[in-house]
Protein backbone atom coordinates (compact mmCIF):
# COMPACT_ATOMS: atom_id res chain seq x y z
CA UNK A 1 0.00 0.00 0.00
CA UNK A 2 0.98 3.64 -0.71
CA UNK A 3 0.89 4.71 2.73
CA UNK A 4 2.80 8.28 1.70
CA UNK A 5 0.07 9.42 0.16
CA UNK A 6 -2.94 8.69 2.18
CA UNK A 7 -5.05 11.43 2.94
CA UNK A 8 -4.82 13.25 6.72
CA UNK A 9 -7.27 13.34 9.08
CA UNK A 10 -8.73 16.49 10.71
CA UNK A 11 -11.50 16.79 12.91
CA UNK A 12 -12.70 19.44 15.38
CA UNK A 13 -16.27 20.06 16.85
CA UNK A 14 -17.31 22.37 14.00
CA UNK A 15 -15.66 24.81 11.80
CA UNK A 16 -12.73 26.33 14.01
CA UNK A 17 -10.66 23.52 12.81
CA UNK A 18 -10.48 24.87 9.37
CA UNK A 19 -7.79 27.31 11.01
CA UNK A 20 -5.41 23.98 11.94
CA UNK A 21 -6.68 22.94 8.42
CA UNK A 22 -5.46 26.38 6.73
CA UNK A 23 -2.18 26.28 8.26
CA UNK A 24 -1.75 22.09 7.17
CA UNK A 25 -2.41 23.32 3.44
CA UNK A 26 0.41 26.04 4.00
CA UNK A 27 2.74 23.95 5.94
CA UNK A 28 2.39 20.86 4.04
CA UNK A 29 0.73 21.59 0.43
CA UNK A 30 1.08 17.84 -0.94
CA UNK A 31 -0.42 16.74 1.72
CA UNK A 32 -4.22 15.68 1.32
CA UNK A 33 -6.70 16.26 4.39
CA UNK A 34 -9.98 14.72 5.24
CA UNK A 35 -11.59 17.01 7.42
CA UNK A 36 -14.86 16.33 9.81
CA UNK A 37 -17.05 19.14 11.98
CA UNK A 38 -19.23 17.89 14.20
CA UNK A 39 -21.27 20.85 13.67
CA UNK A 40 -24.86 19.19 14.77
CA UNK A 41 -23.31 19.04 18.12
CA UNK A 42 -20.74 22.32 18.51
CA UNK A 43 -19.46 23.03 20.92
CA UNK A 44 -18.13 20.49 22.91
CA UNK A 45 -16.69 23.58 25.04
CA UNK A 46 -19.83 22.69 27.53
CA UNK A 47 -20.00 19.50 27.61
CA UNK A 48 -18.77 16.57 29.83
CA UNK A 49 -15.19 14.28 29.08
CA UNK A 50 -16.94 11.00 28.76
CA UNK A 51 -19.55 13.01 26.51
CA UNK A 52 -16.60 14.66 24.30
CA UNK A 53 -14.32 11.35 24.63
CA UNK A 54 -17.44 9.13 22.99
CA UNK A 55 -18.19 12.07 20.11
CA UNK A 56 -13.92 11.70 19.76
CA UNK A 57 -13.91 7.86 19.33
CA UNK A 58 -17.13 7.97 16.91
CA UNK A 59 -14.84 10.74 14.35
CA UNK A 60 -11.77 8.74 14.86
CA UNK A 61 -13.57 5.69 13.51
CA UNK A 62 -15.17 7.36 11.05
CA UNK A 63 -11.49 8.67 9.97
CA UNK A 64 -9.90 5.57 10.14
CA UNK A 65 -12.42 4.07 8.00
CA UNK A 66 -11.71 6.82 5.16
CA UNK A 67 -7.74 5.11 5.19
CA UNK A 68 -6.03 8.66 6.91
CA UNK A 69 -2.60 7.78 7.49
CA UNK A 70 -2.64 10.43 10.69
CA UNK A 71 -5.34 12.29 12.50
CA UNK A 72 -4.91 15.86 13.71
CA UNK A 73 -7.22 16.69 16.82
CA UNK A 74 -8.22 20.44 15.98
CA UNK A 75 -10.01 21.28 18.72
CA UNK A 76 -8.83 22.12 21.94
CA UNK A 77 -11.55 20.65 23.88
CA UNK A 78 -11.26 17.41 22.56
CA UNK A 79 -7.22 17.45 22.97
CA UNK A 80 -7.69 17.68 26.23
CA UNK A 81 -10.29 15.66 27.29
CA UNK A 82 -10.02 12.60 24.93
CA UNK A 83 -6.77 12.63 23.49
CA UNK A 84 -5.45 10.56 25.90
CA UNK A 85 -7.85 8.07 26.36
CA UNK A 86 -8.42 7.45 22.57
CA UNK A 87 -4.85 7.66 21.74
CA UNK A 88 -4.01 4.10 22.55
CA UNK A 89 -7.07 2.19 20.75
CA UNK A 90 -5.66 4.46 17.44
CA UNK A 91 -3.10 2.35 15.06
CA UNK A 92 -1.74 5.89 13.19
CA UNK A 93 0.09 8.84 14.80
CA UNK A 94 -2.63 11.11 16.47
CA UNK A 95 -1.48 14.68 17.91
CA UNK A 96 -3.69 17.78 19.32
CA UNK A 97 -3.31 20.92 19.62
CA UNK A 98 -2.67 21.94 23.16
CA UNK A 99 0.78 20.48 23.74
CA UNK A 100 2.36 22.26 20.25
CA UNK A 101 0.85 25.42 21.19
CA UNK A 102 2.03 24.74 25.00
CA UNK A 103 5.61 24.27 23.80
CA UNK A 104 5.73 27.55 21.66
CA UNK A 105 4.59 29.51 24.51
CA UNK A 106 7.14 28.07 27.03
CA UNK A 107 9.77 29.20 24.49
CA UNK A 108 8.78 32.48 23.55
CA UNK A 109 7.41 33.63 26.79
CA UNK A 110 10.38 35.87 28.36
CA UNK A 111 9.32 37.21 31.88
CA UNK A 112 7.31 33.57 32.61
CA UNK A 113 4.01 35.02 32.43
CA UNK A 114 0.97 33.50 29.91
CA UNK A 115 -2.09 34.12 29.33
CA UNK A 116 -4.35 30.63 28.04
CA UNK A 117 -8.15 32.18 26.40
CA UNK A 118 -10.42 29.54 25.49
CA UNK A 119 -14.11 27.50 25.69
CA UNK A 120 -15.32 26.55 29.22
CA UNK A 121 -14.18 22.85 28.55
CA UNK A 122 -10.50 23.80 28.23
CA UNK A 123 -9.83 25.89 30.70
CA UNK A 124 -11.44 24.21 33.65
CA UNK A 125 -9.42 20.74 32.27
CA UNK A 126 -6.38 23.19 33.57
CA UNK A 127 -4.60 21.18 31.06
CA UNK A 128 -2.31 23.79 29.49
CA UNK A 129 -1.44 24.74 32.92
CA UNK A 130 -0.60 20.79 33.86
CA UNK A 131 1.39 20.66 30.42
CA UNK A 132 3.44 24.52 31.09
CA UNK A 133 3.96 23.46 34.65
CA UNK A 134 5.93 20.25 33.51
CA UNK A 135 8.06 22.22 31.22
CA UNK A 136 8.77 24.72 33.38
CA UNK A 137 7.86 24.97 37.16
CA UNK A 138 8.66 28.64 37.47
CA UNK A 139 5.56 29.86 34.72
CA UNK A 140 2.64 31.03 36.40
CA UNK A 141 -0.27 30.56 34.22
CA UNK A 142 -3.73 32.55 34.00
CA UNK A 143 -6.69 31.36 31.94
CA UNK A 144 -10.03 32.55 30.89
CA UNK A 145 -13.07 31.42 29.11
CA UNK A 146 -14.17 33.50 26.08
CA UNK A 147 -17.54 31.90 25.25
CA UNK A 148 -18.21 34.47 22.92
CA UNK A 149 -15.60 34.37 20.96
CA UNK A 150 -16.87 31.68 18.75
CA UNK A 151 -20.13 33.29 17.58
CA UNK A 152 -18.41 36.27 17.11
CA UNK A 153 -16.12 33.98 14.75
CA UNK A 154 -18.33 32.06 13.29
CA UNK A 155 -20.97 35.46 12.62
CA UNK A 156 -17.66 37.06 10.56
CA UNK A 157 -17.52 39.63 13.02
CA UNK A 158 -13.68 39.42 13.21
CA UNK A 159 -12.89 43.11 13.34
CA UNK A 160 -16.11 44.75 14.42
CA UNK A 161 -15.86 47.20 17.62
CA UNK A 162 -18.85 45.40 19.24
CA UNK A 163 -15.72 42.29 18.90
CA UNK A 164 -13.17 44.19 20.46
CA UNK A 165 -15.24 45.69 23.28
CA UNK A 166 -15.90 42.07 24.16
CA UNK A 167 -12.31 41.03 23.51
CA UNK A 168 -11.39 43.88 26.19
CA UNK A 169 -13.18 42.98 28.43
CA UNK A 170 -12.23 39.03 28.67
CA UNK A 171 -8.81 39.64 28.33
CA UNK A 172 -7.94 43.38 30.39
CA UNK A 173 -7.62 41.25 33.55
CA UNK A 174 -4.71 39.13 32.07
CA UNK A 175 -2.70 41.70 31.00
CA UNK A 176 -2.99 43.37 34.43
CA UNK A 177 -1.13 40.44 35.48
CA UNK A 178 1.32 41.58 32.86
CA UNK A 179 1.48 38.66 30.61
CA UNK A 180 3.94 38.26 27.42
CA UNK A 181 2.49 36.15 26.03
CA UNK A 182 -1.37 34.85 25.48
CA UNK A 183 -1.88 31.12 23.66
CA UNK A 184 -4.84 31.11 21.24
CA UNK A 185 -6.53 28.05 23.31
CA UNK A 186 -9.53 27.51 21.01
CA UNK A 187 -9.19 26.92 16.94
CA UNK A 188 -11.70 29.43 16.16
CA UNK A 189 -9.62 32.23 17.74
CA UNK A 190 -7.12 32.85 15.29
CA UNK A 191 -9.52 34.30 12.95
CA UNK A 192 -10.35 37.05 15.72
CA UNK A 193 -6.45 37.58 15.87
CA UNK A 194 -5.45 41.13 14.85
CA UNK A 195 -8.84 42.28 17.21
CA UNK A 196 -6.95 40.63 19.93
CA UNK A 197 -3.92 42.06 18.68
CA UNK A 198 -5.76 45.75 18.83
CA UNK A 199 -6.28 44.72 22.70
CA UNK A 200 -3.33 43.29 23.66
CA UNK A 201 -0.81 45.37 22.27
CA UNK A 202 2.53 44.98 20.28
CA UNK A 203 4.59 43.80 23.53
CA UNK A 204 2.67 40.30 24.06
CA UNK A 205 3.29 37.47 21.72
CA UNK A 206 -0.19 35.59 20.40
CA UNK A 207 0.42 31.92 19.96
CA UNK A 208 -1.90 30.32 17.39
CA UNK A 209 -1.65 26.30 17.81
CA UNK A 210 -3.20 26.24 14.25
CA UNK A 211 0.43 26.90 13.16
CA UNK A 212 2.17 25.38 16.09
CA UNK A 213 0.32 21.90 14.98
CA UNK A 214 0.70 21.84 11.54
CA UNK A 215 4.59 21.79 11.89
CA UNK A 216 4.28 19.12 14.58
CA UNK A 217 2.29 17.09 11.88
CA UNK A 218 5.29 17.93 9.79
CA UNK A 219 7.48 16.41 12.25
CA UNK A 220 6.27 13.60 12.67
CA UNK A 221 5.21 12.82 8.93
CA UNK A 222 9.02 13.11 8.30
CA UNK A 223 10.29 11.17 11.25
CA UNK A 224 8.10 8.58 10.29
CA UNK A 225 8.59 8.47 6.23
CA UNK A 226 5.15 9.31 5.69
CA UNK A 227 5.18 12.98 3.98
CA UNK A 228 3.23 12.89 0.56
CA UNK A 229 5.54 12.62 -3.01
CA UNK A 230 2.47 13.30 -4.69
CA UNK A 231 3.14 15.79 -7.98
CA UNK A 232 -0.56 16.58 -7.92
CA UNK A 233 -2.57 19.38 -6.43
CA UNK A 234 -4.00 17.47 -3.54
CA UNK A 235 -7.68 16.48 -3.42
CA UNK A 236 -9.16 17.40 0.09
CA UNK A 237 -12.24 15.96 1.35
CA UNK A 238 -14.88 17.78 3.77
CA UNK A 239 -17.54 15.54 5.79
CA UNK A 240 -20.00 17.61 8.71
CA UNK A 241 -22.61 15.96 11.36
CA UNK A 242 -25.11 18.96 10.27
CA UNK A 243 -25.22 21.77 7.71
CA UNK A 244 -23.01 21.22 4.63
CA UNK A 245 -24.08 24.53 2.86
CA UNK A 246 -23.47 26.78 5.66
CA UNK A 247 -20.08 24.92 6.76
CA UNK A 248 -18.89 25.40 3.00
CA UNK A 249 -19.73 29.13 2.59
CA UNK A 250 -17.31 29.72 5.48
CA UNK A 251 -14.70 27.41 4.65
CA UNK A 252 -14.27 29.09 1.33
CA UNK A 253 -14.37 32.34 2.91
CA UNK A 254 -10.81 31.42 4.73
CA UNK A 255 -9.32 28.86 3.11
CA UNK A 256 -6.78 29.13 0.73
CA UNK A 257 -8.58 26.79 -2.23
CA UNK A 258 -12.15 26.53 -2.72
CA UNK A 259 -14.25 23.75 -1.16
CA UNK A 260 -16.62 22.61 -4.18
CA UNK A 261 -18.29 19.77 -1.79
CA UNK A 262 -19.27 19.37 1.56
CA UNK A 263 -21.43 15.99 3.12
CA UNK A 264 -23.42 15.61 5.80
CA UNK A 265 -22.41 12.44 7.72
CA UNK A 266 -23.52 10.85 11.01
CA UNK A 267 -20.70 9.53 12.98
CA UNK A 268 -22.81 7.76 15.25
CA UNK A 269 -22.72 4.41 13.67
CA UNK A 270 -18.86 4.45 13.86
CA UNK A 271 -17.90 3.41 17.23
CA UNK A 272 -14.63 2.89 18.95
CA UNK A 273 -11.86 2.37 16.17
Amino acid sequence: MDTKNLPVGVFDSGVGGLTVAKEIMKQLPKEKIIYFGDTARVPYGNKSRETVIAYSRQIVGFLLAKGVKAIVVACNTASAFALEAIAGDVPVPIIGVVKPGARTASKTTKNGRIGIIGTEGTINSGIYTEYLSELDPGISVFGKACPLFVPLAEEGWLDDPITVDVIRRYITPMLEKDIDTLVLGCTHYPLLAESIRKVAGDNVNLVNPALETALELARILREKDLLSDGSDVPHHRFYVSDGAEKFRSFANSILPCEIIETRDVNVKVFGQP
